[in-house]
């Protein structure tokens, strides 16, 4: 949820759309811009933007983005460079309505962080807010065709998320792009239970201050004092101390430093828990690059399938960063080279004709149930639905020497394990970048940064010998015991390229792809909520437990002569906060709370520690046109 496009330095043009340079395209030849106060039910009053088409022989529908991070420029003279996220949208003729969220900016009211939905509300919260908008834009504003859409990234992906409940009747399609849906179960502040500390302390020092009246200056950035974020938090000590430096100005931050487990306070945050009875076309877009927001795009789809059956949703996920969809040609990240401009090719060939279907009466666009991208195969995948029908589990172990294989160990004479001493006071890194917020290079850098600390467990397979294509969540199983009475449990999965792979053309970051190991996807489990997130329970010093749970989603093939790997661990730092390794509350830990402890990994019949890949026969879902180069 860290960046919102609005809040994004400035493309050109032809950098956002791979288009020449001439002619510049200027938004105020062809739009009017308004600036208008809404009121809601209570009285108060959102500042809204209105950009209308200045062509009144045609009327138009409604695209609504309703945004925490500032419906900027401000002034009625002073206009976007384009609207609708690029400079096509704008080209294609909507009526853009951009809202500043209750609290925030310019608007009136409270901002309460992701306000909850309850049933029957007593008081205004986001679903009622987008109803009372739609209300006034369509006794307001002249030459609508009544039909509104909303689409958002990242927060205002979670604006559109709630605008879908109880969604007003005018609406025909709602797109949330890398929606939080669930913020202790996978998004932005938690995952297995762990504390996502680096951002949520970047986030909440630059978004959730207490304000005294609208405004439209932006509250000053942090000032870290050093670029290095490792240091910073180590020194911070446990996640409450960011109370030194915020005082009593970032109240939500207090509000998570009072609720360490799954309790009302985040289970009434739950989005897809009211995803029934949604009518509309959804159009779910995310990334598997996406460092904030990535579990909520699969949350929300999960949620819609199971609460709102055979309702027109559709899932895209390509190889992008947080929104990197909307702005990037999506030919490279971070070095890894695609093959194909799947960011342009998804905002031509996918989004903008799902809008114009069913919004100004386009031809149909055949979008499967998930078009997913392929990385490692680097094609577009069209499954009927997600995870893919066909797959069969196939179990790789964690053996002696490092070995990771296909075959379960049999009956050891003695336990076998293996063990590392865990540091809290030396917690493994989750980057090697020198930086103060999260960042994202993470999603895919060479963990050979890592791979040689003696608290960090390496496991390989030898070079494939075929391809191997997975789609959906590994599932984890470790059994492992600690000498401590916590532990977090990380569990990353590696593609390891063979020793004779070309570096990249061109190279800017100069990689060394011979041997790289390229992380595919990563989680936690918090020791403590290995039973239940509601009510942790201490581990038992040295008896072996079993440790189970999925890795994030991914559509990926490990190519023949590559390697799988997995390499374990018991802290990601900063990007989670340390567990000290005592059951305590650990948001309020003191110094001395924090220990070393002894932690065994157990690779033996009864106690074989494994993950369990989704494997697609044949790379499963047929591919896209092309042989898949396109959507």
């Amino acid at each position: 949820m860290a960046v919102a496009l609005a809040a994004l330095p400035a493309l050109s043009i032809r950098a956002a759309q791979g288009q020449s340079a001439a002619p510049p395209y200027v938004l105020k030849d062809f739009y009017e811009k308004r600036e208008v106060r809404i009121p809601m039910r209570d009285g108060v009053k959102l500042f809204t933007v209105l950009y209308i088409p200045r062509d009144t022989s045609k009327k138009y529908p409604f695209l609504v983005t309703r945004d925490a991070y500032g419906v900027r420029p401000y002034g009625p003279d002073n206009y976007r460079p384009w609207a609708g996220a690029y400079v096509d949208f704008s080209k294609g003729g909507f009526i853009f309505v951009y809202q500043d969220v209750r609290g925030r900016w310019k608007s009136e009211g409270e901002f309460i962080h992701h306000d909850p939905i309850v049933e029957k509300p007593t008081r205004p919260n986001p679903s009622t807010d987008m109803r009372d908008t739609v209300d006034w834009l369509l006794a307001n504003v002249p030459n609508h065709n009544g039909l509104v859409s909303q689409r958002g990234v990242s927060w205002p992906g979670w604006e559109a998320a709630m605008g879908m409940i109880d969604a007003h009747p005018a609406i025909r399609l709602s797109s949330p792009q890398a929606p939080p849906q669930d913020q202790f179960l996978g998004d932005d502040y938690h995952s297995g239970g762990a504390f996502q500390l680096a951002y949520a302390f970047h986030w909440m020092s630059g978004n959730a201050h207490k304000r005294v009246a609208p405004t439209e200056v932006a509250d000053p950035p942090f000032n870290y004092g050093t670029p290095d974020g490792y240091r910073f938090f180590l020194e911070l000590g446990a996640a409450a101390n960011a109370k030194k430096y915020f005082g009593d100005e970032v109240p939500t931050y207090d509000d998570f430093m009072k609720h360490g487990t799954y309790d009302e306070y985040w289970r009434a945050r739950n989005v897809p828990q009211h995803l029934s009875g949604v009518k509309h076309p959804v159009l779910i877009v995310g990334g598997w690059h996406d460092a904030e927001d990535f579990a909520g795009v699969f949350h929300m789809f999960r949620g819609l399938e199971k609460l709102s059956p055979g309702n027109n949703t559709r899932m895209v996920v390509g190889p992008w960063d947080h929104g990197g969809w909307a702005r990037n040609p999506g030919d490279v990240f971070w070095g890894m080279q695609y093959g194909t401009k799947t960011g342009e090719d998804f905002r031509q060939q996918v989004e903008l004709p799902f809008f114009r279907q069913h919004l100004k009466d386009g031809p149909p666009t055949n979008l499967p149930k998930a078009l997913m991208f392929e990385t490692g195969g680097n094609r577009w995948r069209r499954c009927a639905e997600w995870p893919p029908a066909g797959s069969t589990p196939q179990r790789i172990y964690l053996g002696d020497n490092g070995s990771l294989g296909f075959k379960a160990p049999g009956i050891a004479a003695a336990p076998a394990f293996d063990e590392y001493v865990s540091d809290p006071r030396k917690p493994v890194p989750y980057t090697s970048e020198i930086i103060a917020t999260e960042g994202r290079r993470w999603t895919v850098e060479d963990q050979r940064f890592v791979a040689t600390r003696p608290d960090v467990l390496v496991y390989e397979t030898a070079p494939l010998t075929e391809d191997i294509t997975f789609a959906g969540q590994a599932a984890v199983e470790l059994f492992a015991s600690t000498s401590g009475t916590d532990s977090d449990w990380v569990v990353k999965l590696i593609d390891v390229f063979p020793s004779d792979a070309k570096d990249p053309t061109p190279n800017p970051l100069n990689l060394k792809m011979a041997g790289y190991q390229m992380l595919l996807v990563g989680d936690v489990l918090r020791g403590k909520f290995r039973n239940s997130f509601e009510k942790p329970e201490p581990m038992k010093p040295g008896e072996p437990t079993r440790i189970a749970f999925d890795l994030p989603d991914r559509y990926h093939t490990f190519l023949k002569g590559h390697r799988i790997m997995v390499q374990v661990q018991s802290s990601w730092f900063p990007m989670f906060d340390r567990n000290p390794q005592s059951f305590v509350d650990i948001y309020h830990a003191k110094p001395g709370d924090y220990r070393s402890a002894t932690q065994r990994i157990y690779r033996e019949a009864g106690h074989a520690s494994s993950l369990s890949l989704p494997v697609m026969k044949g790379g499963g879902c047929p591919v896209g046109a092309e042989d898949g180069r396109h959507p």
